[in-house]
């Protein structure tokens, strides 16, 4: 009850703009608004990564949007994500570049995904820059794998994100390890039912490590998404033991979220890379990450009240 009432309420706040234009133009808050998004222009953002740079951190840039309903609108989401990949390049950033499908046109239709998201990935072969396809909800899990592979076979150095709450990621880690297309591990965010995702932090912990060790083991690179010290400690541990090399995978955490944690994990010598969003569309966006999961304001909480120096 209070989970669906916190729901709608997020989402109710999602469509207000003038809170968003409130949030942006008073002191206080925008330093909270902010602490999660790294502006709303690609200057603030590249201002971000070199500072992260600066500190032994790489980046990866996000341009904030999703669930584009018009080929126009996905051409332009496109459109912007060239010109952050040709920033990188002419900044020499430590950086590449996460996108999500329904931005780039998704719900148009597969083939039309492809269409959109062709100068990107060129983009990101003209410079060398990698392109990460986030994951979204599970409706959209079979279409992102299948874009993801039909560009990996077109020999474009694209990766995707797996979630670990949901029963299958197990399985398509293997898949995406035998294909040779490179994965982040998420524990998951969005609201699915219990017949295709776990629910218990526990059990979901456990796929966690699971998928971490099986990508270790087969020498993909995989990219350990978490602010959890358990699942951190769980993976430093097994590739101690295991004499993995720190160049073999990297560590990933939200920009702003757990810095002491951040700044452990580079003094430790690990690598870390940060995921950088930045846009007009951050108020939609952070409203709508709250409204898919509540308990994701408890989680916000604990990330700023819980960091330590």
């Amino acid at each position: 009850m209070l989970a669906s009432a916190l729901r709608g309420f997020f989402l109710w706040l999602s469509h207000l703009g003038w809170v968003a234009w409130l949030a942006l133009h008073t002191p206080l808050l925008r330093r909270v608004a902010l602490r999660f998004v790294a502006g709303t222009t690609l200057d603030q953002a590249v201002e971000a990564v070199r500072t992260l740079n600066g500190s032994g951190a790489m980046a990866t840039l996000d341009v904030l949007g999703e669930s584009v309903e018009d080929r126009a609108a996905a051409d332009r989401a496109a459109a912007a994500y060239v010109a952050t990949i040709e920033r990188i390049a002419a900044e020499g950033l430590d950086a590449n570049v996460s996108l999500k499908l329904t931005q780039m046109g998704l719900d148009l239709g597969v083939e039309s995904c492809l269409e959109i998201i062709a100068p990107v990935v060129e983009a990101g072969a003209r410079h060398a820059i990698f392109v990460r396809i986030d994951m979204e909800s599970a409706a959209y899990t079979d279409r992102t794998l299948e874009v993801a592979q039909r560009l990996h076979a077109q020999g474009c150095d694209v990766g995707v994100v797996l979630q670990a709450y949901l029963h299958r990621s197990l399985a398509d880690a293997r898949a995406m390890a035998q294909a040779g297309i490179r994965v982040r591990i998420c524990k998951g965010a969005y609201a699915e039912p219990a017949e295709i995702a776990w629910h218990d932090r526990g059990r979901i912990g456990q796929s966690f490590v699971e998928m971490a060790k099986l990508l270790l083991e087969a020498d993909a690179y995989p990219a350990i998404a978490s602010h959890d010290p358990e699942m951190i400690e769980a993976v430093r541990s097994f590739v101690e033991e295991s004499g993995i090399g720190r160049d073999r995978f990297e560590f990933q955490m939200l920009y702003g979220i757990r810095r002491d944690l951040q700044r452990a994990l580079l003094e430790q010598g690990y690598r870390l890379r940060i995921y950088v969003p930045y846009g007009t569309e951050w108020y939609p966006y952070f409203m709508r990450r709250l409204a898919e999961r509540p308990a994701n304001v408890l989680f916000v909480l604990r990330s700023v009240f819980g960091e330590r120096g």
